[in-house]
């Protein structure tokens, strides 16, 4: 090593250049460094606008004006007084319900999908899976209109009119089981398509129907597949705003979710913006546990799915 560094100063390199030979010589420098970047990334982009929460929600809210880096203040009572402010707890549980609900029905529909794909054999299979790709990736603003009129009842269909689910939990549930879909039927197409064709035929000389092996057979086979698709929707649809902030009008009887609740302390003369940040912490609680708690079913349900045997 010596012997290169005498060399790169008698040929008079550059700091690039034997940066470049270094590099060279010890890759383990460069893979640490790059290591170092990435963590300083995520950490700046993830970590750092929970801890800006923090800071906001610490400082009360007339000191929140040119803010640094550190709170004004240690204005802790603000997690317990704005639960008597909004009723908090109730938009929570709007969240867990409509995202429950709808990771339920998605769950339930991509396996019949995924079974489908990835298991029979059928003619136009390929251009039906590009097709639900392609309007996977359409942005929610293009079905707002749409759907906006069919839920407020203003739509009709062989002569029988939509019903009126507008600031319902319906009105959300059915877009979001729609938009989620895709992506679970393509996490379950590629589990089901691993499973042996004897542990299903099996299943069928024993007397069961196709929905029978199904549910008997491959779903708990494929319950790593089962359990990514069913958590990245959760997580998803827990931290929706679009459709959960048009398709209400923010009452929590009515089916209000988690952003109606934070957006509730903005007043029309004043602002709790420590109540909002404080709120907000609140709120990404329990999807922040989810994910700590089931990251490994995460990466191993999608590594498993993407090897093919």
């Amino acid at each position: 090593m010596s012997t290169v560094q005498d060399t790169d100063t008698k040929d008079g390199a550059g700091p690039f250049t034997r940066w470049v030979r270094s590099a060279i010589d010890n890759p383990q420098k460069v893979y640490r460094a790059m290591f170092y970047v990435a963590i300083i990334f995520f950490m700046f982009t993830t970590l750092f606008p929970i801890y800006w929460l923090l800071v906001l929600a610490l400082t009360p809210n007339n000191l929140i004006v040119d803010m640094g880096l550190f709170p004004r203040g240690f204005n802790v009572a603000v997690f317990f007084d704005m639960w008597s402010t909004v009723p908090l707890h109730l938009f929570i549980l709007n969240s867990f319900i409509i995202a429950a609900v709808t990771t339920t029905f998605v769950l339930l529909i991509s396996s019949l999908g995924g079974y489908a794909f990835g298991r029979l054999k059928f003619r136009g299979k390929g251009g039906l899976l590009l097709l639900m790709l392609v309007i996977s990736f359409f942005p929610p603003a293009a079905f707002i209109l749409p759907l906006f009129k069919l839920f407020t009842g203003n739509m009709t269909v062989f002569g029988i009119p939509s019903p009126n689910l507008f600031n319902t939990m319906g009105a959300i549930i059915v877009p979001f089981s729609g938009l989620f879909l895709p992506l679970s039927v393509f996490i379950l197409t590629t589990f089901y398509s691993q499973i042996p064709d004897g542990l299903e035929d099996a299943a069928r000389v024993e007397g069961t129907t196709r929905l029978g092996a199904l549910f008997r057979v491959i779903m708990p086979l494929s319950a790593p597949g089962l359990a990514t698709a069913g958590i990245l929707t959760f997580i998803a649809i827990y931290n929706e705003f679009f459709f959960s902030f048009l398709m209400t009008t923010g009452e929590p009887e009515n089916g209000a979710p988690l952003v109606w609740g934070i957006l509730a302390f903005q007043g029309q003369y004043t602002s709790l913006y420590n109540y909002m940040a404080a709120a907000s912490i609140i709120g990404i609680l329990p999807v922040a546990i989810l994910v700590v708690v089931a990251q490994e079913k995460i990466v191993s349900g999608l590594t498993a799915g993407a090897i093919k045997e």
